[in-house]
């Protein structure tokens, strides 16, 4: 038979890992599609598609430490 507590230390760092790889990779391509888009609309070479995608890593990155420091709150 499984050990309960080692079951659910393995699904909440499944979900961890899922979401980080969720925001990284979605913010990320948001910030490119929406710049590409901001790009054909404007008329401009790739100036918002660079914006756009540091917004997006930046914007993942603060995610993923905002989640990080939830999962371990709540061992505590």
């Amino acid at each position: 038979m499984q050990n309960p507590k080692r079951f659910r230390q393995t699904m909440r760092a499944l979900a961890l890992m899922s979401t980080i790889s969720s925001y990284l990779v979605g913010s990320t391509l948001l910030g490119i599609f929406g710049g590409r888009w901001l790009d054909g609309y404007f008329g401009t070479q790739s100036t918002f598609l660079i914006i756009g995608l540091l917004v997006g890593i930046g914007t993942g990155t603060y995610g993923v430490f905002q989640v990080v420091r939830h999962f371990l709150g709540d061992n505590q």
